[in-house]
């Protein structure tokens, strides 16, 4: 789940980070009360789920109350496009309003999950202002990472090895270490899978202030943060994403072709994306029902398959192993009884309770195409979806 940044950075705030004065608006209005309250240059930000804000013309500076109102009202209410947004662009609804501060230097900071080692990493740069995958490939000698092991938490010789691959002096480097010691709290209290703080700018008086922060956090542990769950903007996100969550399929990314998918296990899921693209045709969308035995999981796919008028055919792919062929067959008949289904499904069923599978689809008499193997799913419900859509 993501926050915008005013969230993230109201939660920055929290831990004992500094950020610069300001708040969120939502009308024109209240952009131009809030730059005079600063009485400064100002900042206006669109406040959006997308990078890239201010190459898209979503950042911009103001000199006056009466500029921060003009900015506000080429912002608010427009869709703004950026290389992370789609031709589509994202609604603007709200835009934060904060002081513009004299900047001498940007860094930058984060805190991911890795992948390889399994545990929170901490990762510095003085190149910050910059994507980061950018910096990583041009200049990867300028990132420097530390692994953080949960059970001792973050330490202050790990922050002061940080600050100091930064370029920042004496003085600086306590400020830093403290910063970074709340960011790694607020990572764990908040169960975040991403903390970044970028750029994290040093003041002409040689201050730390967070300029722009990015919070994610674990959909999976959502239940014990209620106050972070009623953060969440359902106008930023795919429509679609927000329907199958509220449906109970938390695995679901909508991608840009027509062949619906329904697959368990993340894994199995990406490679029948591939394959299906290999043979000619692309997957709608990457959904992942899970290890549940439950027959409501497989309705509700069919739910969204049905709902998006994109999908021109479906196929299920399951290797049952933890789940069970038979009670994916159930649900299938259920969607079917349910739901007016009449896309073209390419079933292939393989694992645990198979021949009880087999008996439940044989007896309900539902129209389906058979597949007998991986490649020979992907290359049929390829097959149907040229089909439907001549």
């Amino acid at each position: 789940m993501k926050v915008h940044e005013y969230q993230a950075k109201a939660l920055l705030s929290q831990y004992g980070i500094p950020i610069p004065r300001g708040r969120v608006a939502s009308s024109t209005g209240e952009a131009r009360e809030i730059a005079a309250e600063i009485g400064s240059k100002a900042v206006v930000k669109a406040q959006v789920y997308a990078g890239g804000r201010g190459k898209a013309g979503g950042i911009k500076i103001v000199n006056s109350p009466e500029e921060a109102e003009k900015a506000a009202s080429q912002l608010i209410g427009t869709k703004l496009v950026t290389r992370q947004t789609g031709a589509e662009g994202v609604l603007v609804s709200k835009v934060l309003v904060e002081e513009a501060s004299d900047v001498a230097q940007e860094l930058y900071l984060s805190i991911l999950i890795d992948g390889t080692s399994r545990l929170p990493l901490m990762m510095a740069s003085k190149a910050g202002g910059m994507e980061i995958e950018e910096v990583a490939q041009s200049t990867p000698e300028r990132i420097f990472r530390c692994e953080i092991d949960p059970a001792i938490g973050f330490q202050p010789f790990q922050g002061r090895k940080l600050a100091y691959g930064m370029n920042l002096d004496g003085g600086q480097v306590g400020e830093a270490t403290r910063l970074m010691t709340n960011l790694y709290k607020l990572f764990v209290k908040k169960d975040c899978s991403l903390a970044e703080i970028n750029p994290l700018g040093v003041t002409a008086e040689g201050k730390l202030l967070a300029l722009d922060a990015k919070l994610n956090f674990d959909d999976n542990a959502l239940y014990r943060q209620k106050d972070i769950q009623e953060l969440q903007d359902k106008e930023q996100e795919e429509p679609l994403e927000v329907q199958a969550r509220d449906w109970g399929i938390n695995n679901y990314v909508k991608t840009d072709g027509d062949i619906g998918c329904m697959v368990n296990g993340a894994g199995l899921a990406m490679a029948v994306n591939d394959l299906i693209q290999y043979c000619g045709g692309r997957a709608a969308n990457f959904l992942d029902i899970g290890t549940l035995n439950n027959p409501e999981r497989v309705v509700n796919s069919f739910k969204m398959f049905v709902a998006d008028p994109r999908i021109k055919a479906v196929l299920v792919n399951i290797f049952g192993g933890m789940a069970r062929v038979d009670v994916i067959a159930r649900g299938i008949v259920e969607a079917y009884q349910q739901l007016d289904i009449r896309l073209p499904v390419v079933v292939r069923l393989a694992g645990t309770n198979l021949e009880e599978g087999q008996r439940i689809l044989a007896e309900s008499r539902i129209s389906f195409i058979q597949a007998k193997d991986f490649y020979d799913g992907a290359h049929k419900v390829v097959q149907a979806a040229e089909g439907a859509r001549q």
